[in-house]
């Protein structure tokens, strides 16, 4: 396993996030919005209520035709495990051990229960860029596993707002 360089994007990227989510959280009760110009209708998000229920998830979104077509790692199975504490997600891939996504689930992690989190986490392991861990290839890829899953809506929001973020 090689060393990735260092991943100088990661908070660039994490607010250009940011600012999507809240794109979502307040397109609850409207679904459009207006966004560079074109006015659109964004999908309604899923929100989990366990682990299991993202261990689910992942499984049925590796299982996509689509998906498979486009991601040579969606073939290879990920654990999805609760993880301590509240202030992050994760992805960890290792050598010694099986891909891992751990998702907070406590009362004060439960912000890591939406979908467009598990899809974040679950692109790092879709992810065959040799860039860093947030670095263009996984914004790209990033941005097509959420067309794929959430429509072209999702992904027309991820592109300008990353685009416009600097982030690819």
């Amino acid at each position: 396993m090689t060393t990735r360089p260092r991943d100088s994007g990661r908070a660039r990227l994490y607010e250009a996030e940011r600012l999507v989510h809240r794109m979502f959280d307040r397109a609850v009760s409207n679904r459009t919005v207006q966004i560079a110009g074109t006015e659109l209708t964004l999908p309604v998000e899923a929100h989990f209520g366990s682990i299991a229920s993202v261990r689910d998830y992942v499984d049925r979104v590796l299982a996509m035709p689509s998906v498979r077509a486009r991601f040579g790692r969606a073939t290879l199975p990920v654990r999805v495990r609760e993880r301590r504490g509240h202030r992050s997600a994760e992805y960890v891939r290792s050598p010694d051990a099986e891909p891992q996504i751990a998702i907070p689930s406590s009362a004060d992690g439960r912000w890591a229960l939406r979908e467009l989190v598990v899809l974040h986490e679950l692109a790092h392991h879709l992810d065959e860029s040799s860039g860093p861990a947030h670095g263009r290839g996984f914004a790209v890829g990033l941005t097509d596993l959420v067309t794929l899953v959430l429509g072209p809506e999702a992904g027309f929001v991820y592109r300008v707002v990353f685009g416009d973020s600097g982030v690819v």
